[in-house]
């Protein structure tokens, strides 16, 4: 990590349960507390004063549980609960590194794959037009599997409306597809047991080579549904209105493909976005009375600020819902943390020193480029450890329910799964089990769970502390790495 002070322990306390267990030094003279995300991530996840225990002039200890449930049976804060912020002390705690159980195996490369906002379904997308829907409350019972139309190469994304009455998805075609999750057919065939209407992004103007060419590599709901946003393959940013069945914006944001783009909070005026223009961009909107108001866009949309740092192209961009940090994938093989208030509109556009010669889909990354950074570099911190080859490999914030989003976590093309500390930088857990790389990776909203997508075609399970079954053989590979 470039810029915070790697600081972390393991359990000591002798009070942790069977699993892996993760401390963090919350020493009042380290580095990285002069940073706001560090305060910020203390607020969400450190206990309350009143049940830390410290000696004068030495660091402070994680609280066990143990002594945390005893000070809160002796109403130690005068609350006589815990607070958000108690209760991820604990859960955070225990990672879901347990496993892997498998959910299901397909024939098929797994392309991407996430929990609804509430745990309840979790989607998983293949490459051989496979969309599977399951119940996570009914013991992962498939509630609707789909199958795609129109497909060119893979489904990139998908994404479930805020009322998950529906779902988009998306290829390498202009046209997006819709899918009703709430029909009584189990079975979602398109156009043969049920319409997946169509929604093209292309604009007036296009000829049959722009036509042909457009590819869609990322798609996002809005906060009230009514939009949805992608990036594509045009160096554009699109906007749809799903009233009016058509684009209301297209943003000319980068100068190669759009990788990835996501809102940056709730309300739906900026956005994020990384491409292979080795750029983060973040992109602000305006609406009145729910209809785009474009005199705000003089030249048809403008960044509001560009953020330098990555040497190659940004594979996946995760926002943490505040519109002020958020975390990047590169095909440098790091994972950055911004904040926008970094963010410059005037910074210079410099030739960042790269291989040339590199490829990440089919090359590994060149030693000696490992040790290079980029001149301009405003991201607040750096993770390296995980690879990003072959496939745009995501990476995200840990639930802010359970974890306080203390850690970060992201797929890998070595076939694993990585969790960073998100202030310290250490890497306090690795999940080794598929055969080829995990592309995409979820963790549960509410428990210590992480789902993990790969090319291998496997949906694996991993928890704390697990059940008793045995692990399913996922490739028979399972280390923990302790911090």
């Amino acid at each position: 990590m470039s810029s915070f002070r790697k600081n972390v322990d393991a359990c000591n306390d002798g009070n942790a349960p069977k699993g892996y267990c993760a401390n963090q030094d919350y020493s009042e003279g380290s580095d990285y507390l002069v940073h706001d995300i560090a305060q910020h991530t203390n607020l969400r996840s450190g206990p309350h004063e009143l049940l830390s225990r410290g000696v004068l002039g030495k660091r402070k200890l994680p609280v066990s549980p143990v002594k945390m449930l005893v000070g809160r049976e002796g109403n130690c804060t005068g609350r006589g609960r815990f607070s958000s912020a108690d209760g991820c002390h604990v859960l955070s705690r225990y990672l879901p590194v347990n496993g892997p159980r498998w959910v299901d195996r397909l024939q098929s490369r797994a392309y991407v794959s996430q929990f609804s906002a509430d745990g309840s379904l979790f989607v998983a997308g293949f490459q051989k037009s496979h969309i599977r829907i399951y119940d996570v409350d009914k013991g992962w019972k498939v509630q609707k599997n789909i199958l795609a139309k129109s497909l060119r190469w893979t489904i990139t994304d998908t994404s479930l409306s805020p009322d998950q009455r529906f779902l988009v998805y998306s290829s390498l075609s202009p046209v997006v597809h819709i899918v009703n999750v709430r029909s009584a057919a189990s079975e979602s065939i398109a156009n043969i047991t049920e319409i997946h209407d169509g929604l093209d992004f292309s604009v007036d103007g296009y000829n049959d080579d722009d036509y042909d060419a457009l590819g869609i590599f990322s798609v996002k709901f809005s906060t009230d549904g009514k939009e949805l946003v992608a990036a594509s393959s045009d160096n554009s940013i699109y906007v749809y209105d799903l009233e009016s069945k058509r684009p209301s914006l297209r943003i000319p944001a980068h100068k190669s493909d759009v990788n990835t783009v996501c809102f940056a909070d709730e309300t739906g005026h900026l956005l994020f976005s990384g491409s292979d223009d080795h750029l983060c961009k973040t992109l602000r909107i305006y609406w009145l009375e729910q209809v785009w108001d474009r005199r705000c866009f003089g030249t048809r949309g403008k960044a509001a600020g560009v953020l330098i740092g990555h040497l190659e192209g940004i594979t996946f961009i995760d926002s943490r819902g505040d519109g002020r940090y958020f975390i990047s994938n590169g095909k440098d093989q790091t994972t950055k943390l911004w904040d926008i208030r970094k963010m410059s509109s005037n910074t210079p556009y410099t030739r960042r020193p790269r291989d040339t010669d590199f490829d990440y889909r089919w090359m590994d990354y060149p030693t000696h480029a490992k040790a290079l950074k980029h001149p301009h570099d405003q991201s607040l911190a750096t993770y390296r450890g995980h690879n990003v080859l072959r496939t745009l490999i995501r990476c995200y914030f840990s639930p802010a329910y359970s974890t306080g989003q203390k850690y970060i976590y992201t797929g890998s093309s070595d076939g694993s799964l990585y969790i960073y500390d998100l202030v310290t930088g250490a890497q306090v857990a690795s999940c080794h089990g598929h055969e080829k790389p995990v592309r995409d990776c979820s963790w549960h909203p509410l428990y210590p769970m992480i789902i993990t997508s790969s090319w291998d075609g496997v949906v694996a399970r991993w928890e704390f502390p697990g059940s008793e079954e045995e692990p399913s053989e996922a490739g028979g590979r399972r280390k923990r790495k302790k911090a």
